[in-house]
C-alpha cells in the first residue's frame, strides 16, 4: 500500500493569533497539492482556532497528561486535547523527555490515553551526540522505542493508521545539521524491522516513520529518497508557510521507494 508522505509542523513554543494567517496560508496551500498529507502541531492555545479553520490540514498536539482528569495543575488530557479539535498528539520528544524528565513508562502510558481518546499518535525517539559517537544509537532507540510504544496487547486493529514514528536525533535538531542520508537509511531501516517484529509484518510494515531533525526545503528532497522515510517532523521550518510547504513540496515529488 502506498500513502502519501505525512509532513507535520511541530510549532513547540511558538504561535499567538497573529500566526494563524501562516496556518491559513499552510491550509490553502495543502489544498493545491493533495500528493502530500500535511499536519500543523501548534501550541494549546491555538488548536481549535486552526481546525475551526482549516479545510486540508490535520491540527495536533504537542503533548497530553497520561490522566483522564484530575488534579493535575496546568495539564491537559488526550480527550481536552482532542475536544479542542486535535487530531493527533507529538509524543516522547526530546524535549519533553529532557526538560520535564519525561521516561519511556510514562510516554507510552501518554499513548495509551491518546489511542483511547481516539486520537493518532506521532512517537518521538532519537539519540544524543555522546550516544551516536559511542556507537550505539542504534542499539539506543531501538531500546528507547520499544519501552515507549503501546505493547502488541494494547494496539487497535488499524495501528498503521493510528501510528506514526518520527526519528529526531537529538544532535540534528535546531542546530542546522541534519544527520547524513546514510545515518538516517541505518536507522529508519532499524525501526522498521524493530515494527514488524512488534506488530507484525501488515501492520508493522506500514507504519510511517518520519525524519526530524533540521529539515529545510534545501535538503528535503535528499532525505525523502532515503528508503523508509515517510516524511518528515518539521521544527522551526514550519512557522512559515514559504518554508513549510517548500519541504511539503520536496516530499509530494516522485522518488524511487
Amino acid at each position: 500500500m502506498t500513502r502519501r508522505p505525512y509532513i507535520v509542523g511541530n510549532w513547540k513554543m511558538h504561535g499567538t493569533r497573529a500566526m494563524l494567517s501562516e496556518a491559513r496560508a499552510i491550509d490553502r496551500a495543502a489544498q493545491r497539492h493533495m500528493k502530500v498529507e500535511v499536519a500543523l502541531a501548534p501550541p494549546f492555545t491555538l488548536i481549535h482556532p486552526i481546525h475551526r479553520e482549516a479545510e486540508q490540514i490535520s491540527v495536533g498536539a504537542q503533548d497530553c497528561h497520561h490522566a483522564d482528569g484530575g488534579a493535575h495543575t496546568g495539564d491537559i488530557s488526550a480527550a481536552m486535547v482532542a475536544d479542542a479539535g486535535a487530531k493527533f498528539v507529538i509524543l516522547g520528544h526530546s524535549e519533553r523527555r529532557q526538560d520535564h524528565a519525561e521516561d519511556d513508562a510514562l510516554v507510552r502510558a501518554k499513548a495509551g490515553a491518546a489511542l483511547a481518546a481516539g486520537l493518532r499518535i506521532i512517537m518521538c525517539c532519537g539519540e544524543s551526540a555522546k550516544t551516536r559517537e559511542s556507537g550505539r544509537a542504534v542499539a539506543f532507540v531501538k531500546t528507547q522505542l520499544k519501552a515507549s510504544l503501546p505493547s502488541p496487547d494494547d494496539v487497535p486493529a488499524d495501528l498503521a493508521e493510528r501510528i506514526t514514528v518520527a526519528y529526531e536525533p537529538i544532535w540534528a535538531i535546531g542546530t542546522g545539521n541534519a544527520a547524513t542520508t546514510d545515518d538516517i537509511a541505518e536507522m529508519h531501516d532499524a525501526i522498521r524491522h524493530l515494527l514488524v517484529e512488534l506488530y507484525g509484518e501488515e501492520q508493522g510494515g506500514a507504519v510511517r516513520i518520519l525524519y526530524g531533525g533540521s529539515v529545510k526545503a534545501e535538503n528535503a528532497a535528499e532525505i525523502f529518497a532515503v528508503p523508509e522515510v515517510g516524511g518528515a517532523l518539521v521544527g522551526g521550518a514550519s512557522l512559515t508557510a514559504d518554508s513549510f510547504m517548500g519541504i511539503a513540496l520536496a516530499a509530494g515529488e516522485p522518488t524511487d521507494h
